[in-house]
This record gives structure tokens, C-alpha cells and sequence, in this order.
């Protein structure tokens, strides 16, 4: 499956209703879908709860302005592709709108062709974009183009290359075990074991045989001699995952274990030397351990020399959108089936949900959605009922937002009806248009063709008809 950006709608952001409805008419006869608002304020709340494939703003707007739009989204990271159109449009607002970021800039009166040509430009550029992005922003399998991901991979792959033990931080499902592989990968120490251990799995009367394995007839049911995980790992990466959750007797052990990269079995009368690079990991909160002396602050300051945090989704910015797609090649591959489509309203729901669970609680929506689609399109009823339950009560939060309602207030005066007099000719040509316009159903293109006008004529004509 292809990430194709159509599938979200355009924005168009306009305060002159007829040129807003012009744009939108225009762009929806080529295919696309749009929203349209009036003010910079609005888009931005619009933006804050739906994701949309890119925006055309105009420059003179009530409040804040398309430029300071422009500006706003660009220091909070968006690569939302933009457009700006102005009536007003000089050759410093046009370099000033390029430096800030924007993708295109064109003036008024509107060229219809180019606005879609310009569309369609800035659409295939962040195709393109992003079939190159998305070749430069895996490291090992994970996927993240946001500059949090970017820096994580820059700072993993330096560590990688020295032997010191590493501490992962990060919120349950943020990839920890991912990473400690890709550091692993990274290493020269990729052709050797990379043994995995959850601490939180082991029995704690087991955990320093597990570790450091025993002497035949150390303990009942010891009946021969075995080797533990340090050995497993001989010369490779040991990963320690929810290091928190080790009791703080076998701390001082492993501690030991990292100063004098030795290890005694169980029942052993000798220290054995080890050759293991520790990479360990947790999502607990470790200095407060410390302060509740679950955790020693020998081995922390030991471990945390070298840290990496895996930021969680919800600060991962557009990375959600290519784990989104990436996730359901990945899902559709395994389970040999071909997805081709993804509903608008599936699509929104993966993009707004804030996943307490993180990565892996996306990618276990996105199994099951691909497990459930049928016909090659994933569909809003596949996914998870708690991420279409949260689209549902954020789309009726969205339509409950007060509105006038026209009816005339307690005290308002009522101002007397106006002398009858004979209406102009312009006046008659308007209530003409607006006649027609009833008689078509509010379709603009049919209004102006029954009027025998361009359409653009026909806009201009209601618009002064608002005045």
C-alpha cells in the first residue's frame, strides 16, 4: 500500500466565503475532499484534532495573519505543505512566505488551473518526499522521521560503537527491545548473541541462577552443572528489560559483574571471566526507586553514564502517519492480502487516538484491522472499538460548538420596516441570481450555466450581493 495524501482532505483557509467556495467547488471537481474555515485561529484548532493532507491560506485574514500562520506551524515542527494566496501579494510577501516554509505562493485574481497544478506539485513533492524519507528514517526496522527519532538514532548509533552499558528509558510499548537490537546491529559485536531477558519474568529465587548460572548440586534439583544468561551472551549484548523490576540483593551482583567483568555460578568457589556488553532498560521512574531504596544508586549511576529516552508517540509529531502505513504493509504482507484503501474516517481515527500503549498498541490496532479488512480496504469498523469510541466523542465534542441560532434576543429592538420603494435594476439581478441559485439547489455550476455566466462572474456577483 501506498501512502497517497488525497485520502486526507485539503484545507483552505479564507475569510472571503466566495473564494473559499470557489476553491473548494474547484478542488473537489478534481478529486479532492476539503474543509474550509475563515480564520487562521480556526485552522489552527482544526489542525489540533484533524489531520489534513496540506493547506491553502490567504495572507490577509481576520486576526492572525497567513504569514504568522505559516510561521506558527513551521516552528511547531508541522511539514504540512503549504500554499499561500494573496490579492495583495508583493515580492517581499512572496520571498518572506518561501523563507518561512511555505511551497508554493500565488496571487489574486485566482487562476484556477494553477491553484490545481500547484496542488498537485506540492502533493507528489511530499510523495516523493516521503518514499525517499521513509528509506532514510528506519534504523534496524524502526521507523521515525520526527527530529526526536532522528536524534535518538544519531545519539544510539555513536553509543553503539563503544562497549559501555546503555540504559533505555521510555513508556511501556515505546520500542525499548527494538532498540537495544538496532544498538546491537550497530556494534562490533553484531555477529555475536544478543540474548534478551525480561527481569520482571523471572522468579526471584531463580534470578541469579538464570544470571549467572550454578555448580552441579548447588541447590535441590541442581543435578548438573549450568551456564547462565552472562555466558549465553558470551561476546555479544546482554538486554536487561524492566531492570527495575530486579530485586536489589542480585543489583550488587550484577554491579560486580559490570566493574570486574566476571561472574561466580551459584555454589561456585571461583569467579568466571565474561565478555557482554549490558543494555538494559525500563520504564520506571529510577531516582525515585532509589529514593524508596527498591534500586541501588551505585548501579544507576553506573548505567545512566550512557541513557537514551524513547520519546513517547504522542511526541513523535508525523511519525504517526508513517507507522501508520508502514504498520499495515507490514500486517498486510504477513497475512498475504493487499490493502489498497483506507477509509477517511479509519484513517483519522489511527491519527488522533493518543495511545497510552504507544507503538505497540498501534500496531496491534492495525493487525487486527488488517485482519479484519475485507476487499483490499480497511475500514473505521475494523479498528478497535476504543479508538472509534474517542473519533466519536471527539467529532461530537467538534459539532456540539455553540452557533447562532437567529433568533432575536430578550430586549433587542426591532427596527421599523423601511418605506416601500422600487428596487434598482442591480437589486433586481441579484434576487434573479438568487432565484436560480434556489431553483438548482444551491449548485453553483449549474446556476451560472443556466445564467449564461463564467462561474467566477457568478461568485464575484454574490459576493457583492453579501456587502
Amino acid at each position: 500500500m501506498t501512502h497517497q495524501e488525497h485520502l486526507l482532505p485539503l484545507l483552505v483557509v479564507e475569510d472571503d466565503a466566495a473564494i473559499r467556495e470557489l476553491l473548494e467547488e474547484e478542488l473537489n471537481d478534481a478529486g479532492y475532499d476539503t474543509l474550509g474555515v475563515p480564520s487562521a485561529e480556526e485552522a489552527i484548532a482544526l489542525l489540533s484534532h484533524t489531520p489534513v493532507a496540506m493547506m491553502i491560506t490567504d495572507v490577509r485574514l481576520p486576526g492572525m495573519t497567513g504569514i504568522q500562520l505559516l510561521q506558527q506551524l513551521r516552528q511547531s515542527g508541522s511539514e504540512l505543505g503549504i500554499i499561500v494566496i494573496t490579492a495583495f501579494g508583493t515580492i517581499d510577501q512572496a520571498v518572506e512566505a518561501l523563507k518561512l516554509g511555505a511551497d508554493d505562493f500565488l496571487t489574486k485574481p485566482l487562476d484556477l488551473d494553477a491553484i490545481r497544478e500547484a496542488v498537485f506539485r506540492v502533493l507528489e513533492r511530499q510523495r516523493l518526499s516521503l518514499s525517499h524519507d521513509t528509506e532514510l528514517s528506519h534504523f534496524h526496522g524502526i521507523v521515525g522521521k520526527s527530529h526526536a527519532m532522528q536524534s535518538l538514532f544519531h545519539d544510539a548509533s555513536r553509543l553503539a560503537k563503544s562497549d559501555a552499558p546503555i540504559l533505555i528509558l521510555g513508556e511501556s510499548g515505546t520500542g525499548k527491545e527494538l532498540l537495544a537490537r538496532a544498538i546491537h546491529q550497530e556494534s562490533s559485536r553484531h555477529d555475536a548473541p544478543f540474548v534478551p531477558v525480561n527481569c520482571a519474568s523471572i522468579p526471584a529465587d531463580l534470578m541469579e541462577s538464570e544470571f549467572f548460572g550454578h555448580v552441579k548440586g548447588a541447590f535441590t534439583g541442581a543435578n548438573e552443572a549450568r551456564k547462565g544468561l552472562f555466558h549465553s551472551a558470551q561476546g555479544g549484548s546482554l538486554f536487561l528489560d524492566e531492570i527495575g523490576e530486579m530485586p536489589i540483593n542480585l543489583q550488587a551482583k550484577l554491579l560486580r559483574a559490570l566493574q570486574e567483568k566476571t561472574v561466580r555460578p551459584v555454589g561456585g568457589e571461583r569467579e568466571e571471566p565474561v565478555d557482554v556488553r549490558i543494555i538494559a532498560a525500563t520504564h520506571r521512574h529510577l531516582e525515585k526507586e532509589i529514593e524508596q531504596e527498591n534500586f541501588r544508586s551505585d548501579l544507576f549511576y553506573r548505567l545512566e553514564t550512557f541513557s537514551l529516552r524513547i520519546p513517547p508517540l504522542r511526541e513523535r509529531g508525523t511519525d504517526i502517519e508513517h507507522l501508520v502505513f508502514a504498520l499495515i504493509d507490514k500486517h498486510a504482507e504477513a497475512q498475504g492480502k493487499q490493502i489498497e484503501q483506507i477509509e477517511p474516517e479509519a484513517l483519522n481515527s489511527l491519527l488522533n487516538y493518543t495511545y497510552p500503549g504507544n507503538v505497540r498498541e498501534l500496531e496491534n490496532a492495525i493487525m487486527r484491522a488488517v485482519t479484519l479488512s475485507e476487499a483490499g480496504v480497511l475500514q473505521h469498523q475494523d479498528l478497535p472499538e476504543r479508538l472509534r469510541e474517542q473519533s466519536s466523542q471527539q467529532k461530537s465534542s467538534a459539532d456540539s460548538t455553540p452557533t447562532l441560532s437567529g433568533e432575536v434576543l430578550p430586549g433587542t429592538q426591532i427596527p421599523a420596516p423601511a418605506p416601500a420603494r422600487w428596487p434598482s435594476l442591480e437589486e433586481v439581478e441579484k434576487r434573479y441570481i438568487r432565484k436560480v441559485l434556489e431553483a438548482t439547489g444551491g449548485n453553483k455550476r449549474r446556476t451560472a450555466e443556466v445564467l449564461g455566466i463564467a462561474r467566477r462572474t457568478l461568485y464575484r456577483r454574490l459576493e457583492d450581493s453579501e456587502e
